[in-house]
């Protein structure tokens, strides 16, 4: 599904994922899906993890009567599916997708890049690859939020392409500490500092897939990244002008010190009241 110019208002947010199912949640707000796994045309999500991380973005909470509404319910979706059905995916597929996003990002007013999506490397190559790709997309101006990965809690366990120290990347706040600490930390490879920032991310209600069964509930920093892209969505909608480094900048004066090392806890918990208001 691929359209013409997009002209309408409001920012449009590129989902790199499993896919994205057209919720009730999401109205006519999908203005292109790009398969890049099976080539089909029309948005389908064979394992849920996208509606899911769709949802926490963007959903409008439609189908619960608002109870179970996303960060910013009127923007727009690019859904980019590079992992499949069972949530596997390659580098290749996603460089394919950073690639159509160089191309497309301006013709569908595209500002912000979710990637509730991580990889162990290999070899040092693919690790260098993705965050020559990642990175491509923040110099061009978008602002790209990438999940730290659930392999907590030692230490060095942020995933790519979160492991960029350009991008923002989020960990989750509740799932930080004991049994369930499997938020990933830093340092990274290149020993940078890492994640960036941490937000909710246990348990977490959202989109399903299929008409049967409109919400589930997931965990992980995957459900925590759409948190902070979403918010970013918000603020952008208020001030278009901000660019990456400002709004990365902001994320970080706004956010809470729950007193944890750096590399578990980034700048801290997101304050999304603080962050808006500044």
């Amino acid at each position: 599904m691929e359209q013409g110019d997009y002209t309408g208002k409001g920012i449009t947010v590129a989902i790199l994922d499993t896919g994205i199912y057209p919720h009730i949640d999401f109205g006519n707000r999908i203005v292109v899906f790009r398969d890049f796994i099976s080539y089909r045309t029309r948005p389908y999500d064979d394992n849920g993890h996208g509606t899911h991380v769709a949802g926490i973005l963007c959903g409008d909470g439609k189908a619960s009567d608002g109870r179970h509404k996303g960060m910013a319910p009127e923007c727009r979706i690019a859904a980019l599916k590079v992992l499949d059905r069972y949530g596997n995916g390659n580098k290749e597929n996603v460089l394919r997708a950073f690639r159509w996003l160089l191309r497309y990002h301006k013709q569908y007013q595209i500002r912000i890049v979710n990637i509730s999506v991580g990889t162990t490397y290999k070899t040092r190559y693919d690790h260098d690859a993705l965050i020559r790709g990642v990175e491509e997309l923040w110099d061009r101006g978008l602002v790209v939020v990438a999940a730290a990965g659930n392999l907590g809690p030692k230490p060095s366990s942020i995933t790519a392409p979160g492991s960029s120290k350009k991008i923002i990347t989020v960990g989750s706040s509740d799932l930080l500490e004991g049994k369930t600490g499997v938020s990933g930390r830093g340092p990274t490879f290149d020993c940078v500092c890492k994640p960036d920032i941490v937000a909710p991310g246990d348990r977490i209600i959202s989109c399903a897939p299929g008409s049967g069964k409109l919400y589930s509930v997931k965990s992980g920093t995957s459900m925590s990244t759409p948190l902070i892209s979403g918010a970013i969505a918000l603020k952008l909608e208020k001030n278009p002008d901000l660019t990456n480094m400002e709004i990365k900048m902001l994320l970080k004066e706004s956010s809470d010190d729950l007193g944890l090392p750096k590399n578990q806890q980034g700048w801290g918990k997101f304050n999304c009241e603080k962050f808006l208001s500044m």
